[in-house]
């Protein structure tokens, strides 16, 4: 219960990585805000089920002005916004010269925009407290790229920046900030490709197998709640001096 009595707010948590991290966060006795379009009833009543407060807003995270409220109504409602998990994000494949100007900005805007908003707002409060954990969630993607991804690779990469910025800016405090860089990680935005691939191929498992080899050596996904437990190492005091940290959970991607 390293948490008890702090208060986490975590983007795009209704379903994979975010939900995995905010069931972590409550098992360790933090209260949480949800945040997400998914179906947050199902993820209310999981994160509930481990004793501690959950709530859920409903922020557009393109929009800082819904940010804003967010953070606002996490500290009203919580009394304090100490753990901040910047989650959510957005994809779409095409190469630069056909890919749309609309899907660009958008993908900017939420993968990239919004964890500059949450963190600018919930710095105050964590330095007025003197501790604070910022995880941002970027990707494997965040360190090296791939064909047709540009928007995601620049926003990835962006957050690994925002990261070292805010680590330097907060390095004689208590408040410590860092970007876990998954490689395949069973989420949404991943199905959509192996479900590209099956269409080509007409077997799912073949697909499966065929998306891990192209990148991933131990051929197996990383999983929300891999990324929940280092989630929970980062907010420990073991971890109080790894700061801007981009750490790659990626089954070997960039050992290769």
């Amino acid at each position: 219960m390293i948490l008890k009595g702090k208060a986490a707010l975590v983007t795009g948590s209704t379903s994979g990585i975010g939900l995995g991290i905010a069931c972590k966060l409550a098992e360790a006795g933090a209260d949480v805000m949800l945040n997400g379009f998914g179906d947050v009833e199902a993820a209310i009543a999981r994160v509930s089920g481990y004793g501690t407060r959950v709530l859920h807003h409903s922020a557009d995270v393109s929009d800082a002005e819904q940010i804003a409220a967010m953070v606002n109504q996490t500290e009203r409602d919580f009394g304090s916004l100490d753990v901040l998990v910047n989650n959510a994000g957005i994809q779409h494949v095409a190469p630069v010269e056909s890919f749309p100007v609309e899907r660009w900005d958008s993908i900017i805007a939420i993968n990239l925009s919004s964890v500059f908003h949450t963190m600018r707002l919930a710095l105050p409060g964590m330095r007025e407290r003197n501790w604070g954990r910022i995880v941002n969630i970027s990707s494997v993607h965040g360190l090296v790229a791939s064909a047709q991804k540009s928007a995601y690779v620049a926003a990835k990469h962006g957050v690994i920046g925002l990261t070292k910025t805010v680590a330097l800016e907060t390095a004689s405090t208590s408040v410590t900030c860092n970007a876990l860089c998954p490689g395949w990680v069973l989420t949404p935005l991943v199905q959509q490709q192996i479900d590209s691939k099956t269409q080509t191929h007409g077997d799912p498992v073949r697909a499966t197998r065929e998306l891990l080899m192209e990148k991933q050596p131990s051929l197996d996904f990383v999983t929300p709640e891999e990324l929940g437990d280092l989630t929970l190492f980062l907010c420990s005091d073991a971890a109080k001096q790894v700061r801007g940290a981009a750490w790659n959970v990626d089954g070997g991607w960039l050992a290769q």
